[in-house]
């Protein structure tokens, strides 16, 4: 990749004859903003619920950059959560700015087009080396924001009052016009105004969930392949063209683990081989355009059939399965569907001569001997964030109830690693995570993940059908 530094002046500066010809005799460019339905409005409806929210606050909020990768280079940018809430933007470099009443203005960076200097000598924002990009009056009309160019932005952050609260520590030219500015409420309010999705947010992780299915129909039907030699790489692959071909890409690094790796909780290094008698830990996700991101697992038999001792563990977690899944409802404690599924996990385990001391000994919080073999929770939100809401409040997340539009990763598993001596050799090297997505609803829980089978007999099927 033959890229200079960027914001560095390229040489071709000096070269006046360069200079005058690549100036000239370009016609016009597409520049369009391409947004999913309904992204504009919905954003505009999250940025009256955070005035609301904070009266009397101006507000700012960054995109961000993408984060050096090495050198020159640097990672795919995808903006700032909160901020891709409150604006439905993805440019890189952003700033919202949100006065008290309401009135709320973008200030983005304009790209360098033909007659500039910076369109052939700024790798970064140069359209000569990033193509037609959308601008100012492109991003106005898609968003219903007035977009302001960048150097307008501390103009519009003069003065002490109202008092301003940013997302500091995302972008160094907010955090250097702001400096101290407090983020932590700003951050928490978002936080916790996020746990409820509105209907549009519900049909953007249903577009996601539909696309991870999907992702899910190709890995299975590479299985063959995966076992001829391609491994968990091959994959990891085959789910990440899916990502990428329906949506903005995996939402979070995908957890593809055969045989022994089941047991590791984020095994991301996926680059083992798959073997036909074992089970394949699947945990992985699209995110689609709109930045919402699905969140699914299955353990698959990769030959088709589980084994018995496989079935044995893919029963007590599908058990553990339903009773969280009947936990979740309106007003329940968010810490129900989590101790529903760990009393069933703790009596299987006990039955199974695993445990030390009795279930209910092991339940009590200073002992919790059964968490060895699942150390993790068994779910959380989800959303923009595959871990969504993660600076809301105690009281609104881990201490709170659930409530209605809630949306929910629920994933309760076990693991048992292949050198604990703990457990019988027939059962090492097995792990088993079964994930749904779910929405709260009135009646109970809404299954958006029902598509994919999660019954073992129907999961063999499922397989077998694809391979």
């Amino acid at each position: 990749m033959n890229r200079p530094a960027r914001r560095d002046p390229s040489r071709l500066l000096e070269a006046t004859g360069f200079r005058d010809f690549v100036s000239n005799g370009w016609g016009p460019a597409e520049r369009q903003v391409i947004l999913p339905e309904g992204a504009a409005a919905a954003a505009a409806e999250h940025r009256r619920r955070l005035v609301e929210a904070l009266p009397g606050k101006r507000i700012a909020v960054a995109s961000g950059w993408a984060p050096v990768r090495a050198n020159d280079t640097d990672y795919e940018f995808r903006p700032d959560s909160d901020f891709a809430w409150l604006t439905g933007c993805q440019a890189e470099g952003a700033v919202l700015v949100i006065q008290p009443g309401g009135d709320a203005e973008l200030f983005i960076i304009e790209p360098a087009r033909p007659g500039e200097a910076d369109f052939f000598a700024n790798a970064r924002d140069g359209e000569l080396w990033i193509g037609p990009t959308p601008g100012l009056a492109d991003w106005s009309e898609a968003l219903g924001l007035w977009c302001r160019p960048i150097s307008d932005l501390p103009s519009a952050l003069r003065g002490r009052v109202p008092e301003t609260h940013a997302t500091t520590g995302v972008d160094p030219l907010l955090d250097a016009l702001v400096p101290g500015a407090p983020s932590g409420e700003l951050r928490r309010t978002a936080s916790d105004l996020r746990r409820i999705k509105d209907d549009w947010e519900i049909g953007e992780l249903r577009r996601a969930v539909a696309a991870t299915i999907r992702g899910f129909d190709d890995v299975a039907a590479e299985l063959p392949a995966a076992v001829k030699g391609g491994g968990e790489r091959w994959l990891m692959g085959t789910f990440n063209r899916r990502a990428y071909l329906e949506g903005n890409g995996v939402g979070y690094q995908s957890i593809v683990a055969a045989g022994a790796h089941a047991p590791v909780l984020h095994w991301v290094r996926n680059n083992g081989p798959v073997a036909e008698d074992a089970v394949l830990l699947l945990d992985a996700g699209v995110e689609v355009d709109s930045l919402y991101t699905a969140d699914v697992t299955r353990t698959l038999p990769v030959s088709g059939s589980y084994s018995a001792v496989q079935r044995q563990v893919y029963d007590l977690v599908l058990k553990a399965h339903h009773a969280a899944l009947d936990a979740v409802r309106p007003g329940a404690a968010y810490t129900d569907f989590h101790a529903a599924s760990m009393r069933v996990l703790a009596e299987g385990l006990h039955d199974w001569g695993l445990l030390p001391v009795s279930v209910e000994e092991s339940l009590a919080i200073e002992n919790q001997q059964h968490r060895r073999y699942i150390v993790c929770g068994v779910g959380h939100f989800l959303g923009l964030d595959v871990h969504d809401c993660a600076h809301a409040s105690p009281e609104a997340y881990h201490e709170g109830p659930l409530a209605e539009g809630m949306a929910l990763a629920v994933e309760p598993g076990l693991y048992f690693h292949p050198n604990d001596l703990t457990v019988p050799p027939e059962l090492r090297g097995i792990g088993v995570r079964i994930e749904d997505n779910v929405v709260v609803r009135k009646g109970g829980v809404e299954i958006l993940t029902k598509e994919l089978p999660i019954e073992p007999d129907a999961l063999e099927a499922w397989v077998r059908d694809r391979v």
